[in-house]
């Protein structure tokens, strides 16, 4: 029996990488992908050519452009037009190829900045949403709401997961670009090597995140992607069709910014800059409705810090 040809956009990214890792451990499915060089997901013709010659069974769509609060408040029309272009681009050309089954990622900033906490996919379009990323967050919006119209409209099986902060292998480590563990864990890793007294950090350090390590989105996408439409759909409803993807516990940026200290081995001062923004006071997703499906986090934030570090040291040292 052929095993199912599956796409994974963007998996040379943080999230496709660990999608790719635990696809081909699973063996289930022949797994096809398609470097930027040679596929611009943002060039309509050119995705819709690159789907007509394949008969993909699956689709996971983890190509974005992603980036921290500087990267979002710098160049908001990059992110709002990458990430409109890509999802609209892959989801219709999708469609007209005739593929049955498509996952979509998105992100926990599609919630209101101040929605209640913790976030319930039913808070969605209820609300402002925070400003440093409110481009971003409206194009994975249109990602979601593109899913449930070609679901409604054609019949199609398209899902939504929308995964709190991640971290892990492959993260970006570029110094103002990144998320935060990313950029904190390279600011304390080079404040050791310097003998540095005291690290900056952004921000009032009161702000509250909840992370989740790539490696368990990984398995709860394709956890996600394998229910059983009957399944799915009785978990979800026609317009509130995507499902939360977190670890269901948070911190604050102190307390993180402390394990990374830890981790990294750093003994100086921790000095939080209030003049710089905290973006959304909270961000905790409820993650019952992923729960009530079978599927919980097993990855601890200590120990996923521990193997983070462990892999950026390997690349940039070794």
């Amino acid at each position: 029996m052929t095993k199912p040809l599956v796409f994974v956009a963007g998996h040379n990214g943080m999230v496709g990488s660990a999608l790719m890792r635990r696809l081909r451990a699973d063996e289930a499915c022949r797994v096809v992908t398609a470097d930027r060089a040679d596929l611009d997901l943002r060039d309509t013709s050119a995705v819709r050519h690159f789907f007509a010659g394949h008969e993909f069974s699956e689709v996971y769509l983890a190509a974005a452009r992603v980036g921290g609060i500087h990267a979002n408040d710098t160049y908001p029309a990059d992110f709002i037009y990458d990430n409109l272009m890509i999802a609209s681009n892959v989801i219709h050309a999708a469609h007209l190829s005739g593929v049955p089954k498509l996952l979509f990622l998105g992100s926990s900033c599609i919630y209101p900045r101040n929605a209640p906490q913790p976030m319930a996919e039913s808070a969605l379009l209820t609300g402002t949403l925070e400003p440093t990323n409110e481009p971003y967050a409206i194009a994975k919006i249109a990602g979601i709401k593109l899913c449930e119209s070609y679901n409604r409209q054609h019949g199609r099986d398209y899902r939504s997961v929308m995964p709190t902060n991640l971290y892990g292998p492959h993260d970006n480590f570029h110094p103002q670009n990144s998320h935060v563990i990313p950029a904190l864990m390279r600011r304390f890793h080079e404040a050791v090597e310097a003998g540095a007294k005291e690290v900056l950090i952004w921000g009032s350090g009161t702000p509250r995140r909840e992370f989740l390590h790539v490696d368990d989105l990984a398995a709860a996408c394709v956890h996600v992607m394998n229910l059983p439409s009957a399944t799915y759909r009785a978990h979800t409803q026609p317009m509130l069709s995507h499902i939360n993807v977190g670890t269901g516990t948070d911190c604050s940026i102190a307390e993180l910014a402390q394990t990374l200290a830890e981790v990294t081995g750093f003994k100086g001062a921790l000095k939080f800059d209030a003049s710089k923004p905290d973006g959304a006071p909270r961000k905790l997703l409820d993650v019952s409705r992923l729960q009530s499906l079978g599927w919980e986090a097993t990855i601890g934030l200590n120990e996923g810090l521990r193997s983070t570090y462990q892999w950026f040291l390997e690349r940039r040292l070794g």
